[in-house]
């Protein structure tokens, strides 16, 4: 067997580690490795390769502190201590519960009440308060789309909103409820006291109750993810001390990004042009000629496919839209066979968007009210901390001249 991309055999990852079967097996069965058989030959198993990496990782810190630090920031570091997200074994668990499960039958509300780990009576309480800012208000800030009215309607209810400055975590809870209430009100401004996910529905799909329970379902499978870019950089605002209003909207603006919650526009595009079989291996073999990433596959900490995906692709396929369901399974068939990888949560977000006919921001403007909720969460524990997250940076630069010979190069 080769070296796969998310798994090494017993032999393979001896030699990484430099060690003996005997003392790989020992790493195994103290919990610092993982294994799992391998399909079709059950006597053999498998190690994960982020596994090995990590414990690769933790020699070097050992050897060589400033070389392993100047890696730091790359996939996988560095490493923050949260209660909020698990991901394992091809699974994610929102504070121990399935999050596939949970979005299932959980409105994002209810979602909101498990990650901020909130007392029961206190969670009926949470979205009771009206936004700090009007619809009416909302809809006087000039705006060229939804996403932009979201990043400018948050600091200005922060500047009317003086409680948000109070950082105990009950009040964090409730200012966090009233963000998501104005996100919500500021995307669907009609119906401002139903859950977020009906209110979406009677904007996006006024005839269609039934795409509520696919919106409330696509909401919850966004909110939290570990420690994404999004919500790496709501930690570190956090960290500084900024309200709950600042820690959204600069996670806002790191989801904004092509790489992050942009990530589906592309995927939109893609599905755009690929209606056959033969049209969709051509669109992502262009990609691929021209150098550029395919959006939609892949995902490191799921190597036998992403659960959010396959939860947002079984609604595509029961939406009774076979025309456009089918354009999805070209591509998905196209993109598995071609990339070796198996469609991630930006593609099942189009996926639902085009089956359902939702508008094209619905992918972001969805990823971005569920986490919100998730951003929250994190804002909360960082709170809770009070330490600041502050990198090291090792400089590269040019030296002083007249300092040159006293300043210390790392080696």
């Amino acid at each position: 067997m080769k070296a796969g991309r998310y798994h090494l055999t017993s032999a393979q990852a001896a030699e990484t580690l430099g060690i003996t079967r005997a003392t790989l097996y020992a790493y195994a069965s103290r919990g610092q490795l993982r294994s799992e058989p391998i399909p079709g030959r059950p006597k053999e198993r498998r190690y994960y390769r982020e596994d090995l990496e990590r414990l690769l990782e933790r020699k070097e810190v050992r050897r060589d502190p400033d070389r392993a630090a100047a890696r730091g920031l790359h996939w996988g570091g560095p490493v923050l201590e949260s209660a909020i997200t698990l991901i394992h074994n091809g699974r994610f668990y929102y504070r121990g519960r399935d999050g596939v499960a949970l979005a299932s039958t959980a409105s994002l509300e209810e979602a909101a009440g498990v990650l901020w780990d909130a007392a029961e009576p206190e969670r009926q309480r949470l979205f009771a308060q009206p936004p700090a800012l009007s619809a009416r208000r909302l809809m006087q800030l000039r705006a060229k789309d939804a996403f932009t009215l979201l990043q400018l309607a948050l600091p200005v209810a922060a500047a009317v909103d003086l409680a948000s400055y109070d950082l105990r975590p009950a009040a964090v809870r409730q200012t966090g409820a009233r963000i998501v209430r104005l996100l919500a009100t500021a995307i669907a401004p009609r119906d401002v006291d139903a859950p977020v996910h009906h209110a979406l529905q009677t904007v996006w799909a006024p005839r269609r109750r039934e795409v509520g329970d696919v919106i409330r379902t696509a909401l919850v499978l966004c909110a939290d993810h570990e420690l994404n870019v999004s919500s790496f950089v709501a930690r570190c605002a956090a960290s500084a001390g900024a309200s709950p209003y600042d820690v959204v909207s600069a996670a806002l603006a790191a989801l904004k990004g092509y790489k992050h919650g942009g990530a589906s526009e592309r995927v939109l595009a893609l599905l755009a042009e690929a209606p056959t079989p033969k049209s969709a291996r051509a669109s992502i073999a262009s990609r691929l000629r021209r150098g550029e990433a395919v959006a939609g596959f892949g995902h490191p900490l799921y190597a036998a496919g992403d659960p959010r995906a396959s939860a947002l692709m079984q609604l595509a396929e029961t939406s009774g839209n076979e025309r456009e369901w089918r354009t999805i399974r070209h591509v998905a068939k196209a993109g598995s066979d071609l990339l070796q990888d198996l469609p991630n949560l930006d593609f099942g977000l189009a996926a639902v968007t085009r089956t359902y006919c939702l508008p094209d921001q619905a992918p972001v403007l969805i990823f971005a009210l569920g986490r919100t909720i998730g951003w929250i969460a994190h804002a909360i524990e960082q709170y809770a901390s009070g330490q600041l997250i502050r990198p090291r940076a090792r400089y590269t630069g040019p030296l002083p001249q007249v300092d040159a010979e006293r300043v210390p190069t790392s080696r």
